[in-house]
C-alpha cells in the first residue's frame, strides 16, 4: 500500500513537472491559435450594409452628404422581369412587367428626393432596363453595352464613366451589381431585388472606391424621408 502511495506521487510529480516545463509551449499555441482566428476574421469580406437598418443609420448619412458632394455612384437592377413572372408584359417577353413600372416610377421619384440637379444616368441595352429607366426618369437615359457585359470591367468602367463632381445612376443587372460588390471585396452573399439600389462613394479620398450600401425599393422612406410615398411592392425575387 504504501508503494502504491509513492508511486501515485511520483506520477503526480512528473506530471506536475511536465506541465511546467511545457507551459509556456502551450501559452504561445493557444495565442498563435487566437491570433490568426482573428486576423482571419478582420479578413473576412464584410457584408453590403442595408442602409435601411437602424445600425446603419451613419453609413445613410453619408450616402446623402456624399450624393451633395456628387461623389456617388448608384447601380439600380432593373424592375421585375416579364419572362420570369406570371404578370402581363408591358411589351416584349424580355422586358419589365405592366405592375414593374409603378415600382421603378417610385424609386425614380426616391430618386429626385436625393437630387437630380448633377446626375449623370445611364443604362444597359436590355429591353428590361431600358424599360426600367424610362419608367424612372423623365429625360432620354442614354445606353451602354457596358452595363451588361460587365463581369470583371464594371467598377473600371463605372469609375471611368463618372465625372468628378456629378452622381453616376447606372440601370443595370444584379450580376453586374454582384461583380461591383466582388470588386470591393465585399461579401457576396447578398441578393439583390428588383429595382434595388447599390451605392458606393468614388471619391477615392480613402484609398479607393468605398462601399456605402443598399437600399431596397420598398424602404427607401427608412432613408431619405419622403412625403407620403406609397410602396406598392409585391415582387417575386429572380436572377439577372
Amino acid at each position: 500500500m504504501i508503494l502504491n502511495f509513492q508511486l501515485a506521487g511520483t506520477l503526480r510529480a512528473k506530471l506536475r513537472s511536465g506541465l511546467i516545463r511545457h507551459r509556456n509551449t502551450l501559452v504561445v499555441v493557444a495565442a498563435s491559435v487566437l491570433t490568426v482566428m482573428l486576423t482571419l476574421h478582420l479578413l473576412a469580406p464584410v457584408a453590403v450594409p442595408n442602409l435601411a437598418q437602424p445600425v446603419n443609420a451613419t453609413r445613410a448619412l453619408d450616402l446623402a452628404q456624399s450624393w451633395a458632394k456628387g461623389d456617388v455612384i448608384a447601380l439600380v437592377r432593373h424592375a421585375e422581369r416579364c419572362d420570369r413572372s406570371s404578370k402581363p408584359c408591358l411589351g416584349p417577353l424580355d422586358g419589365i412587367t405592366e405592375r414593374a413600372v409603378r415600382t421603378a416610377q417610385v424609386v425614380g421619384a426616391d430618386f429626385k428626393q436625393l437630387g437630380l440637379n448633377k446626375v449623370d444616368i445611364y443604362s444597359s441595352q436590355m429591353t428590361r432596363t431600358r424599360q426600367t429607366a424610362n419608367a424612372m426618369f423623365t429625360r432620354p437615359v442614354a445606353a451602354q453595352d457596358w452595363l451588361f457585359d460587365c463581369r470583371g470591367s464594371i467598377l473600371h468602367d463605372a469609375l471611368k464613366h463618372k465625372v468628378a463632381g456629378r452622381n453616376l445612376v447606372l440601370i443595370t443587372h444584379s450580376e453586374c451589381m454582384d461583380a461591383l460588390v466582388s470588386d470591393l471585396h465585399a461579401a457576396t452573399n447578398t441578393s439583390f431585388g428588383y429595382a434595388t439600389a447599390l451605392f458606393i462613394n468614388a471619391d477615392g479620398a480613402q484609398g479607393g472606391p468605398q462601399m456605402l450600401g443598399y437600399i431596397e425599393p420598398e424602404h427607401w422612406s427608412k432613408v431619405i424621408p419622403l412625403a407620403g410615398t406609397p410602396s406598392p411592392y409585391a415582387i417575386e425575387a429572380s436572377q439577372f
